[in-house]
């Protein structure tokens, strides 16, 4: 009886408060903890460098990082000086070359890397101070050998002509131009001519204003203790001589009394990359700090933004939209970017602006605001489990000036960002009316219609202001079928392409770096064959002989539909005009642009599967310059494919292009034919 009692008397509570909690409601969150966020062991040389230790012995393994404290260079005309500078850095010392520099370090198990404001070191414990040695002698004594210079600016050139084919590349370089201006050590423009300019005596220069210990931060991170930190701190930089090193202040760029749209016309783009963006008064530690950082986050953070919900998942514009936002003690900046389908342009930009409107003017809900900061704080606990965040903490306290418990009330300044706070700073650092809308796309597919978000002006890829492109106008009296017949004549005249027997191209593709094998072999009429291998292994094959198909890529062969045979057989012919032609092909003269600098009459094709592709004949010598063919892909939209035709060569009196470009949006192939042969005699059988 007794145990009976003592059961009821203990189950009693536990049956009272289940009468009283009310499960359908969230429980209130608790107060937000003071973190306690380790500090690294600190102390400075005689010479001014300060040094960072974080042991952590979860691994034999050490890092040290040596950081300038420098935001942004001022390269003028000669920018891409310092990215040139931190490149050669590591291409030899004075007393090893740079193969006998990358072996000690291979030696070692190690790594070693130098960068424009920064260099580190990685190794297991054992080899680290071998390793100490190396990069020392890296930043004290580098070669700065001019031979070694040619080459870092070969790979430089070699960047910058890639980027002219990337459309983000080159709207984050505009953007930022116009944003910030010409003369901002952040609006400044890597070109070919700036790199060109580039001497050795100006690396020498770069190296002795930034590259000074009293401006710097050496940063250990690993198993190792602070005393022993400190004797290769000392052994390795201890003689490392001061600078003199003036922080320059930049002038605030001037906010364009209106919003105006920016075009860079880029004909080839089937896409256009879009973004809205400004300058910001925001930096690191300021009140609107952690606010903005929620509010941006709200609005385009990530896959749950805002413009990501509205743009992609809404209206299906693109694949994705999002915002940033980025403090710095000079002068932050705000962008929100997109690449959308052309069409979807002006749509696009409209919605990006409503986006920042809504978050201006109204407040953000609870349960939206809870989610993104409760995401934020799960983010920034994870990282506390990394001990470069300890590292990152502190020198991003040292640099930024900010209070020694900043990131131990990190948590509790965040827990206390609400939804009137959040419309605070959007309405403070967000401002629709005095915006920079920049577009790279066509123009002639995008423009119309933009002029109602505030004057239109256009800019070539290197943002400097040019002429609106003009429309290329064909010749009202030209009809398809007479364009066809003098792209014919422009291939060849009608006795040589009579006594076309044969034609076989042979040359190298160039795709994502890998070199491959390219053969195409034409036996007339109707026979070819299209290889492209590598080391004698065939990646891709297409045939078309004696009537019958095949399709192979990577082994696996392609289902033959009919708008594939009509590819292969034009791929047959030299003049597939002559296709067009004969089997009644629709053709249709919509318009025109310019292809490679050139105007270019754009002719509509629709072939008897109904499939609809678009060739441009250039103006002048009607010669094959670009096809582009656009298609459904399921479960990633319209994908476009445009071919450019260059380097036309007169062979046995027939003109052929001996190089190609296929773009495939993310993807290039460069296709130069080296040897091309005409009437050689070749047999159907012997493309079997």
């Amino acid at each position: 009886m007794k145990k009976q009692i003592y059961i009821a008397l203990i189950c009693l509570p536990f049956f009272s408060m289940a009468q009283t909690v009310d499960r359908t409601k969230s429980p209130a969150p608790g107060k937000a903890p003071l973190i306690q966020v380790a500090s690294p062991v600190k102390f400075t040389l005689a010479n001014g460098l300060q040094v960072f230790v974080v042991k952590n012995t979860k691994l034999p393994k050490v890092t040290a990082t040596l950081a300038l404290d420098v935001e942004g260079f001022k390269e003028g005309d000669k920018a891409g000086l310092a990215e040139m500078s931190g490149q050669l850095l590591k291409r030899g010392t004075a007393t090893k070359s740079k193969a006998e520099l990358d072996e000690a370090v291979e030696f070692l198990g190690g790594s070693l890397s130098t960068a424009s404001g920064s260099a580190s070191a990685s190794s297991l414990k054992n080899n680290f101070p071998k390793l100490m040695e190396l990069m020392a002698e890296v930043i004290l004594h580098p070669a700065l050998n001019a031979d070694e210079l040619e080459k870092v600016r070969k790979q430089t050139i070699s960047g910058i002509e890639s980027s002219k084919d990337d459309a983000d590349a080159i709207s984050n370089n505009v953007m930022k131009k116009l944003v910030y201006g010409a003369n901002h050590a952040f609006g400044e423009i890597t070109t070919t001519k700036t790199v060109n300019g580039v001497k050795v005596e100006d690396v020498k220069n770069f190296i002795k204003t930034y590259w000074i210990p009293n401006n710097a931060y050496l940063i250990f991170v690993g198993d190792i203790d602070p005393a022993n930190a400190k004797a290769l701190a000392e052994k390795n930089f201890g003689t490392w001589a001061k600078g003199v090193y003036a922080r320059p202040i930049y002038e605030k760029p001037a906010i364009p009394a209106t919003t105006y749209v920016a075009i860079v016309d880029r004909p080839a783009s089937v896409q256009s990359v879009v973004a809205v963006a400004s300058t910001v008064n925001l930096s690191k530690g300021s009140p609107n700090d952690i606010p903005s950082n929620v509010m941006n986050n709200i609005l385009g953070g990530g896959f749950s933004g805002r413009l990501f919900a509205n743009l992609r998942e809404k209206h299906g514009f693109t694949y994705g939209a999002y915002s940033s936002l980025s403090p710095s003690k000079q002068i932050g900046m705000f962008s929100a970017e997109a690449s959308v389908r052309n069409e979807k342009t002006d749509s696009s930009i409209q919605e990006i602006l409503n986006e920042l409107n809504i978050i201006r003017n109204t407040k953000v809900g609870d349960t939206e605001l809870s989610r993104m900061k409760n995401y934020l704080a799960g983010g920034f606990a994870r990282s506390l489990e990394s001990p470069n965040t300890i590292a990152n903490f502190a020198l991003s306290i040292a640099v930024n000036h900010l209070p020694e418990d900043y990131y131990q009330k990190y948590l509790t300044n965040l827990a206390a960002v609400d939804a009137q706070k959040v419309q605070e700073v959007a309405t403070a650092l967000l401002n629709p009316t005095k915006m920079h809308i920049v577009i790279v796309g066509n123009a002639k597919q995008i423009a119309k219609g933009l002029e109602k978000y505030g004057p239109v002006k256009y800019f070539d890829m290197e943002g400097n202001e040019v002429a609106a492109p003009t429309e290329v106008i064909a010749d009202a009296s030209l009809t398809p079928a007479a364009l066809m017949e003098k792209a014919i004549a422009a291939v060849g005249s009608k006795e040589a392409l009579d006594n076309l027997k044969d034609v076989q191209l042979k040359g190298t593709a160039s795709v994502m770096g890998q070199s491959l094998e390219m053969k195409q072999t034409i036996v007339v009429p109707g026979n070819s064959v299209t290889t492209m291998s590598m080391g004698g292994m065939a990646i891709m094959r297409q045939a078309v002989v004696d009537g019958k198909y095949a399709v192979t890529q990577q082994g696996q062969q392609a289902p033959i539909t009919d708008d594939l045979k009509e590819g292969l057989d034009e791929s047959a012919s030299l003049a597939p005009e002559q296709i067009y032609l004969a089997k009644g092909y629709g053709l249709k003269i919509v318009g025109g642009e310019k292809v490679n600098g050139n105007d270019a009459i754009d002719v509509e094709v629709t072939t008897p599967s109904k499939k609809v592709a678009h060739r441009f004949y250039d103006a002048k010598t009607f010669l094959l310059v670009k096809t582009s063919k656009s298609e459904e892909v399921p479960g990633r939209g319209t994908m476009t494919q445009q071919q450019y035709y260059t380097g036309y060569k007169n062979v046995n009196g027939v003109q052929i292009a001996s190089e190609q470009l296929m773009d495939l949006g993310q993807m290039k192939i460069n296709i130069k034919y080296n040897d091309i042969k005409v009437n050689q005699g070749l047999k159907i059988s012997d493309l079997k």
